[in-house]
């Protein structure tokens, strides 16, 4: 997901970039005003008590905004991403933030912030007051918001400048112009962030001749629960001794087998551009593991991609590899052959059901050449790195 924090003093033309990117971007809107009136307006359980507290003359607290932020991401599933206007605007709020989108299985991408001069700012706000007839856009006013804006942002400037992901924006100029700044800093922000893809697909789809070349094309570092098994037993590990009778039939081997050897990968690579999953998740117990894992690293899964083939070139295809020097044990077998393509249909299948409704999961034609199919993926693959669906 994109979940931008947005950021600048009156005056800035927030709100005319937040439309833009809402746009482009496709992502909700979440303005902690607009929702709290819309709470009010509605007359549900929370607004009605922040309504009471306004009426009083105090301040709602962090408690009930995040609870309407939370209701209000809740409400819009297929959003690829928020956009927060004014929000965080303390260090609290920022730590808030953060545990919402944990919550969600989601981080906050960047905080953009428009630079815009005092004096700049000054011409617009008195421009807009005649225009407007803005009555609150008079300088003393502007004195005491901009006061009050340069305070509270410091701090939460800081907090996202110690995470990488403050971006300063030169708000001076035309709106294209401005826009394409904007652009720049999201993709710049995009590429500090890794790029975890899981390849799904039945036994003989090709995941693991595809997942070797998106690996070297895309320098991720490619993990093979299979591969990484069978190592295991050839050296004559603990876990391969106990991986062994799952592996030679092609079915599931315990979680702790491959969460041990993932965690060892991933701790060992972490100044990688990202993971290229094969084998793993098989299982939707296995798609909340990588969740965590992943999660722990301040990272998450970029997409799934199923690589689509029929069950007959699959069986085809794997009852070729088993006349060559790739061949696996379970190649050997009809009957294990259709057992491991109807264990991907019933166990895997939850997996793939759980990214898809997660706005993960990407479908990819796996016949044809393997050059035609790298072709597929990569074009999927650029997409999801644009964001674009």
């Amino acid at each position: 997901m994109l979940n931008i924090a947005l950021y600048g003093p009156p005056g800035a033309g927030k709100g005319t970039q937040s439309q833009w990117l809402v746009k482009k971007y496709n992502l909700t809107y979440i303005s902690t005003g607009e929702i709290l009136r819309e709470e009010i307006a509605a007359g549900t359980k929370l607004g009605l008590l922040a309504k009471d507290i306004i009426e009083k003359g105090g301040l709602v607290s962090d408690e009930i905004i995040v609870q309407i932020i939370e209701n209000k991401i809740k409400k819009n599933p297929e959003a690829n991403g928020f956009l927060f206007d004014g929000f965080p605007r303390t260090t609290v709020q920022c730590y808030i933030l953060e545990g919402l989108l944990i919550k969600l299985n989601t981080s906050l991408t960047c905080m953009l912030s428009l630079e815009v001069p005092e004096e700049e700012v000054f011409r617009r706000l008195r421009e807009r007051a005649k225009t407007a007839n803005r009555k609150d856009d008079n300088d003393e006013v502007i004195k005491v918001r901009l006061r009050e804006y340069y305070e509270k942002t410091v701090p939460v400037a800081k907090y996202y400048q110690d995470k990488n992901i403050y971006y300063a924006v030169d708000g001076i100029g035309a709106i294209e112009d401005i826009q394409e700044r904007l652009v720049k800093a999201i993709e710049k922000s995009l590429e500090n962030r890794w790029m975890n893809i899981v390849l799904l697909g039945y036994p003989g789809s090709g995941k693991g001749t595809q997942a070797k070349k998106m690996a070297e094309k895309y320098n991720l570092v490619y993990i093979s629960t299979g591969k990484m098994l069978r190592e295991e037993i050839k050296k004559g590990t603990e876990i391969g001794k106990l991986a062994k009778p799952y592996i030679d039939k092609g079915t599931i081997a315990p979680d702790e087998f491959a969460i041990k050897l993932i965690q060892e990968k991933m701790q060992s690579n972490q100044n990688t551009k990202g993971f290229i999953f094969k084998g793993f998740p098989r299982t939707i117990v296995q798609a909340y593991i990588i969740d965590g894992m992943l999660s722990r690293l301040d990272s998450g899964i970029t997409a799934a991609i199923e690589i689509k083939v029929p069950p007959l070139v699959a069986v085809k295809r794997l009852a070729l590899r088993s006349k060559t020097d790739k061949s696996r044990l379970y190649d050997m077998s009809t009957e294990l052959i259709v057992e491991r393509l109807e264990e991907y249909k019933n166990k895997t299948k939850l997996a793939r059901d759980y990214y898809e409704k997660k706005g993960l999961l990407r479908v990819v034609d796996g016949e044809g050449t393997i050059e035609e199919v790298f072709e597929r993926l990569c074009f999927e693959l650029d997409k999801a790195q644009r964001l674009v669906f």
